[in-house]
């Protein structure tokens, strides 16, 4: 298990992979980040609790998902190392959230909250922008997700999955995989089994 500084020094690096970010703006952001170890199935954030916090995933996997009226589950998106999950609606507009996000196997997240994040805009030139461009790249990948789910086979969108992001695979069991692609576990089954042949 890494320490404190190694835990911290993962987001400082991927902060720095997309902006210039000084050692004294770092050093500016490192207190206000809270650790936090979620074991397998344990909740980051449940349906109807007020997101307080975004969070940056150490290691491990989790999942945000909907489950709607019937029992069945929608999942918006997976998180895996050096990802930010958490849900912006809520976090941002201080509403119940209508998501789930859950620990798919032990996980360790850095979280910051609104307002310690709305100081370090302040205090840590270059952080602002930062979040814009993650922002930005989720808004993306939420907009291709869509007009996927809208225009393509289900083999197509399993093969652009798997192709976008081969780091899940070995964090995720098929179901929400399935799940994730909107559709049914035996039809994951077969797509795969197609793809041998």
């Amino acid at each position: 298990m890494s320490s404190a500084p190694d835990k911290a020094q993962q987001i400082i690096n991927h902060i720095r992979s997309y902006v210039d970010f000084s050692d004294q703006a770092a050093a500016d952001l490192i207190p206000l980040l809270s650790p936090q170890r979620l074991r397998k199935r344990q909740y980051l954030l449940q349906e109807g609790h007020i997101c307080r916090q975004e969070s940056f995933v150490i290691n491990g996997c989790l999942q945000a998902y909907k489950t709607d009226d019937k029992g069945k589950i929608h999942i918006l998106q997976f998180a895996v190392a050096g990802w930010w999950i958490g849900d912006l609606d809520s976090f941002l507009n201080t509403t119940p959230s209508q998501l789930n996000i859950e620990a798919l196997e032990n996980t360790e997240v850095l979280n910051i909250t609104r307002e310690q994040l709305d100081w370090a805009y302040q205090q840590c030139p270059g952080l602002e922008r930062y979040f814009r461009l993650m922002i930005q790249k989720a808004w993306i990948a939420t907009q291709q997700r869509t007009l996927s789910a809208m225009s393509q086979p289900a083999q197509q969108r399993y093969e652009e999955f798997i192709a976008r992001y081969p780091s899940l695979l070995q964090h995720i069991p098929d179901r929400h995989i399935a799940a994730y692609l909107g559709i049914t576990p035996q039809s994951l089954s077969r797509i795969r089994n197609q793809r041998k042949h």
